[in-house]
């Protein structure tokens, strides 16, 4: 039996996994959750995830993995090639880095949940989107400089070129300046090049809009 990949179509977090999947040429069913109209909040998936988040990875054993970047983590346990992380110790803890940047100090700032509620408060949700996300894509680019070649961390794709390709797609829908950040663009017009990338993109899953 696949693997069932509960996920919503443009979701950074799910993207990430998406690309992982068909990097490693990984079988899988996608099964939608709408977010916009809050079926991550009703019992089926909040049983899945307490806190009605997207991707949760249900294995063939019904074993439920949530949170993208530890369902990457066992899939590169689990099938080896090609690696998300660098063998070298430190190039593999840069490539984490690099991919927490997004994970931790991006994206969790602009997801839906927040942005309704600084909406609630009052705020800009575009501005406050636009400029969390632009801090961030600096700050990234910064820290990616010296370790970068083809991709983020060397000339190999990586955990952290997964978690850069999902937030440019997102920084251009809140209207971002991503014209200090070439070194990022460059690398992902590279990624986008690659069929993994292109099967996992937005557009090309079943519940697209």
């Amino acid at each position: 039996m696949s693997m069932i990949l509960y996920s919503y179509w443009r979701s950074s977090c799910s993207w990430r996994v998406r690309i992982g999947l068909h990097l490693k040429q990984v079988e899988f069913k996608t099964v939608p959750v709408n977010l916009l109209e809050g079926e991550h909040q009703d019992t089926p998936h909040i049983s899945r995830n307490a806190l009605g988040q997207v991707p949760v990875l249900e294995l063939g054993d019904g074993t439920q993995i949530r949170q993208s970047l530890a369902i990457l983590d066992w899939l590169d346990r689990t099938h080896p090639l090609p690696p998300l992380f660098p063998s070298d110790p430190v190039a593999g803890a840069t490539a984490l880095s690099l991919a927490e940047i997004v994970n931790a100090g991006i994206q969790p700032l602009q997801n839906l949940a927040v942005l309704k509620a600084i909406e609630a408060l009052g705020g800009d949700r575009t501005q406050w989107g636009r400029e969390v996300i632009e801090r961030g894509l600096q700050a990234l680019a910064k820290h990616a400089k010296p370790t970068a070649g083809a991709f983020l961390v060397g000339d190999t794709v990586s955990i952290a070129d997964l978690c850069l390709v999902p937030q440019l797609y997102n920084a251009r829908r809140f209207g971002c300046d991503l014209s200090s950040v070439g070194l990022l663009t460059e690398i992902e017009a590279r990624c986008n090049a690659l069929p993994s990338f292109q099967a996992a993109h937005p557009d090309n899953q079943p519940d697209a809009k």
